[in-house]
């Protein structure tokens, strides 16, 4: 069984049955009775023409359904035209379907298990297990986003932005259970951007693709987090650095420079320097000037003040710092690396504590426990 044929052809076979008359909600329940279907059938019968056989299977699912729902008697006169089995359409409507999941009307918790279900073809028990929550939790979810969007009319283009910022949310979940979100966001990513020809599309594209270059070297064996100055850099993958970095370039290359190919080129300039000694600081903080620019994002500031710190000294880092407020997340933790490069161990030490009980994971909160203790045994503490 292909599951990556069944998952790249989802997006397409449920935009046919929508094209055909049927509603969101009741198209997409009838293409995951065909996945599971396919599951069962394939090994054993496989189809010469996979999509033209799902698109038949979903169809007559969802008839049936039609037909057994006595309050859906308005579609009588569509239950009794079945369409002809047969080849495919090649009209592609992936990209209609990136936006409706992406509606605004749609939370971004939503929004993601969503798209994650009809654009990315996942069952509900993946997305469950991904989020670390009940699968009927997850169930309900998406039932609340799919009765929301049914109604909706295309009747002007959807917003890349909305699209774009569903699909970070999923990267940054990462890996957790049975499905690896970062590596999903990635495929949905490629897949929106050989059909949107926007900058800001590539610039996500190259964004996911050098952050997760780095992961192999983000945590040590035992699951501990390894900073990135700390990082083994042979452990990263070059050829999804070079990837990345030929898409950012002929991105910024159009002069429409928008938030996330400014990331990207951050996370280009950490990728591209052999060592932490060698990072160009100064265009970091550069770039890091645009995304103020761009976003006026607190975090972003938070940011700019830990690359300040870096270009310009300490001192000038935590300048910039004491400008923000305090109650930002990690404000604490950049403090405490700052007052450490400073040389006020006493400071920092117990600025790490502090930031170890706001860590907003256990990882994260071991680490920040460990700076702590280092720096408290150099105390003599």
């Amino acid at each position: 069984m292909d599951e990556a044929l069944l998952r790249s052809l989802t997006p397409g076979v449920l935009g046919i049955l929508v094209r055909r008359g049927a509603d969101f909600a009741a198209a997409e329940d009838a293409v995951q009775d065909a996945l599971v279907e396919a599951v069962r059938v394939w090994p054993e019968d496989p189809p010469r023409d996979a999509k033209g056989w799902l698109v038949t299977v979903a169809w007559r699912r969802f008839l049936d359904a039609t037909r057994a729902d006595t309050a859906r008697r308005r579609r009588e006169d569509l239950v009794e035209e079945e369409p002809a089995a047969g080849p495919a359409s090649a009209v592609d409507d992936t990209l209609r379907l990136y936006f409706l999941c992406a509606h605004p009307s749609l939370t971004p918790s939503s929004a993601v298990a969503l798209t994650l279900r009809a654009v990315g073809g996942l069952t509900t028990r993946q997305i469950a297990r991904a989020y670390l929550v009940p699968e009927a939790t997850m169930a309900q979810r998406i039932s609340r986003a799919k009765r929301t969007v049914s109604g909706v009319r295309f009747d002007r283009p959807g917003d890349v932005a909305t699209v774009l910022r569903v699909l970070y949310l999923v990267f940054n979940e990462g890996y957790s259970g049975d499905v690896d979100l970062a590596a999903e966001a990635i495929r949905l990513t490629r897949q929106l951007a050989a059909r949107v020809d926007h900058p800001e599309v590539a610039g996500l594209l190259a964004l996911m693709l050098l952050h997760h270059a780095r992961r192999a070297a983000r945590t040590g064996p035992d699951g501990s987090l390894v900073p990135l100055a700390e990082q083994d850099r042979s452990r990263w993958d070059t050829a999804a650095i070079a990837e990345g970095v030929a898409i950012l370039q002929s991105a910024l290359a159009r002069d429409r420079l928008g938030e996330f190919q400014a990331q990207a080129a951050v996370a280009a300039l950490h990728a591209d320097a052999p060592s932490a000694e060698d990072t160009d600081w100064v265009q970091i903080v550069e770039w890091y000037d645009e995304l103020v620019r761009l976003t006026d994002n607190p975090v972003v500031r938070l940011n700019r003040a830990v690359a300040v710190g870096e270009a310009d000294g300490p001192r000038a880092g935590l300048t910039a710092l004491a400008a923000l407020d305090d109650s930002l997340p990690r404000h604490t933790a950049a403090a405490a690396y700052l007052h450490e490069r400073d040389g006020d161990l006493t400071t920092a030490a117990r600025l790490y504590a502090e930031a170890a009980h706001k860590a907003p994971d256990l990882a994260e909160r071991d680490h920040l426990t460990r700076q702590a203790a280092r720096l408290n045994a150099r105390l003599g503490r």
